[in-house]
C-alpha cells in the first residue's frame, strides 16, 4: 500500500511560491512530477498554485494511468503540455524549472503568458534531498537486494568469465531477488580496467591476480541503490593491498562523517586530507559521492564549495577511490543514511580486502 504523503510534498512546494513572488509553479522534470504526484509516465507536467487544485497535464496515452496513479490530482489530457498548462492561468505570474526546459520550450511557454516566467530554481530537488520514511525503506530494500546479489556473486566462479558475463549475472540476480530493474548499467572491471572509473564491461576475461571492481545497484519502487566493492582474484600483491587499505581507511572516515550538522565540504576535505596523508590523493580523480533516491545521482553532492548542513534522512553515497592507470584501481562505495545518531550504512557488505579463489 502506498503511504507516501504527496499532498504534503505539494503543499511544501507551493509554499515556496510566496518567496518567489509567483502564483503558479510549473513542474516539467518528470522525476519531480513523479515525486509530487506518483505519475510514472513519460510525458507530463504539473501545475501547482498556493490556492488552487494541482493539475497534471498529459497526453491521451496516459489518461487511465494518470487517473489511477494520481487520484488526488486533476488530470488534464491534451496533445501538448506547455500551451494547455499556461492556458490554466495565463495572466498570473509563473515560476518554472528553467533547468528542465529547452530554449524552444521556454520560448513557447513565454508566448502564452502575460508575464515573463521566472525561475523556480531547483525547488523540488531541494525537497527531495531529505527522504520520507517510506523512501528510506524503499532504499533499504534496494540496498538489501544489492548486497545479497553481491554475496552470491562472490561465491563464483569468477576466474575465466568475462566482465560482461559477471555484470549480466549480478543484474539477473538482483531482478530474481525482487528488484524491478538494475539501478544503472553495472560496472565490472578487471585488472587494468579497474583503473577506469566508469569502465563499460567487455570481453576481458578475469584472471588470477586481477583486481575486480563491481559498481552496481538494484532499483525498487523507483529508488536506487549504489554500491561498489573491489576484490582480488587469488593472493593480493603488496601494491594491491596498499591502495585497498588506503581507500578503505578514507571511505570509513567519510562514512563516519555523515552525521547531522556536518557539511559536504567538511567531509570532502577530511577524506581528501586522509588520501593526501597516505600518498594517493593525486590518483583520486572522481567525486566523493552524491545523493541518491529517485535518481542515481542527485543533490546533494560533495565538494569544496558545497554548502548546507546534513539533516536526518539525507541519503548519500561515500565512494573514494585510487586509480593507477594501466595497472588497476580500487573503489569502495556505500549508500548511507544520515540519522540523528550514527550513520546507517544501507549496503553493509564487508569492506575488508577479499582474496577470492
Amino acid at each position: 500500500m502506498d503511504t507516501i504523503d504527496r499532498a504534503g510534498r505539494r503543499e511544501r512546494a507551493a509554499a515556496v511560491l510566496e518567496e518567489l513572488q509567483a502564483d503558479q509553479l510549473l513542474v516539467t522534470n518528470l522525476l519531480n512530477v513523479r515525486y509530487l504526484t506518483g505519475f510514472t509516465g513519460s510525458n507530463g507536467a504539473l501545475v501547482l498554485s498556493a490556492a488552487g487544485e494541482p493539475v497534471l497535464v498529459t497526453d491521451g496515452r496516459y489518461r487511465d494511468q494518470a487517473a489511477a496513479e494520481c487520484p488526488d490530482v486533476r488530470v488534464h489530457v491534451a496533445p501538448t503540455l506547455l500551451a494547455p498548462a499556461a492556458a490554466l492561468a495565463p495572466e498570473e505570474q509563473w515560476a518554472v524549472e528553467t533547468h528542465a526546459l529547452t530554449v524552444d520550450q521556454h520560448t513557447e511557454l513565454t508566448a502564452e503568458l502575460t508575464h515573463h516566467p521566472i525561475s523556480a530554481g531547483r525547488l523540488v530537488e531541494r525537497l527531495r534531498e531529505v527522504k520520507d520514511p517510506g523512501e528510506v525503506e524503499l532504499l533499504r530494500q534496494a540496498c538489501a537486494i544489492s548486497v545479497e546479489a553481491l554475496q552470491r556473486t562472490w561465491e563464483g566462479p569468477l576466474v575465466g568469465r568475462s566482465e560482461r558475463d559477471i555484470a549480466v549475472g549480478i543484474e539477473r540476480l538482483m531482478v530474481d531477488l525482487g528488484a524491478e530493474a538494475p539501478a544503472f548499467a553495472t560496472i565490472c572491471a578487471a585488472g587494468e580496467n579497474s583503473a577506469i572509473p566508469h569502465h563499460a564491461p567487455g570481453d576481458r576475461i578475469v584472471e588470477r591476480g586481477d583486481l575486480l571492481k563491481i559498481d552496481f545497484g538494484a532499483r525498487v519502487g523507483g529508488y536506487h541503490a549504489d554500491c561498489t566493492r573491489t576484490v582480488v582474484l587469488g593472493p593480493a600483491a603488496d601494491w594491491q593491498r596498499e591502495i585497498h587499505a588506503a581507500v578503505r581507511q578514507s571511505q570509513a572516515l567519510g562514512v563516519e562523517g555523515l552525521r547531522e550538522g556536518t557539511t559536504p565540504a567538511e567531509i570532502d576535505a577530511a577524506v581528501r586530507g586522509d588520501l593526501e596523508t597516505s600518498g594517493w590523493l593525486e590518483e583520486f580523480t572522481t567525486g566523493l559521492g552524491h545523493g541518491v533516491g529517485l535518481q542515481i545521482h542527485e543533490d546533494p553532492f560533495f565538494g569544496a564549495t558545497r554548502t548546507g548542513r546534513l539533516v536526518p534522512r539525507t541519503v548519500l553515497t561515500m565512494e573514494p577511490g585510487v586509480y593507477l592507470v594501466g595497472r588497476g584501481g580500487v573503489r569502495i562505495e556505500d549508500t548511507v543514511c544520515v540519522t540523528s545518531g550514527d550513520p546507517e550504512v544501507l549496503t553493509p557488505a564487508p569492506t575488508d580486502l577479499l582474496e577470492i579463489g
